[in-house]
């Protein structure tokens, strides 16, 4: 069992499924949807998932035609993906509760990687400063 919440802990889900695959998208719509280098996303059968609370709460934006980013209108976290025609749906591993350990992982859309991200360089544990 996967489960997730946002933020706030308002909005939440289960999904009766494994976690088999993480994908780190680096396309310029998921880089200004985080707020970051990528987005990190897991794929789980529709029929697997539910909302659990909070589905009031939830807000949508059509990023493309046909697919919607669900996020919590109270804290603003971005939970979950869906194509409306599509057998899966997008988790935001961000929002998920449950621990993962190590897994294989997958890049998708480099060409469009923010010109700053640099996966060979590590920064300290605790930077000062931030």
């Amino acid at each position: 069992m996967l489960t997730g919440s946002c933020l706030c802990g308002v909005v939440a889900y289960e999904a009766d499924a494994p976690l088999e695959r993480i994908v780190h998208c680096h396309c310029r719509t998921c880089r200004k949807t985080h707020g970051s280098a990528f987005s990190s996303v897991t794929a789980v059968p529709r029929a697997s998932f539910r909302w659990t609370r909070g589905e009031s709460q939830l807000g949508a934006i059509e990023s493309s035609p046909g697919k919607f980013r669900r996020f919590c209108s109270t804290c603003g976290s971005h939970v979950m993906a869906e194509r409306t025609n599509q057998p899966v749906v997008l988790l935001r591993l961000g929002c998920l509760d449950t621990p993962v350990g190590e897994r294989p992982e997958v890049h998708i859309w480099r060409s469009d990687a923010a010109t700053w991200y640099d996966p060979k360089r590590t920064a300290p544990e605790k930077p000062e400063g931030l």
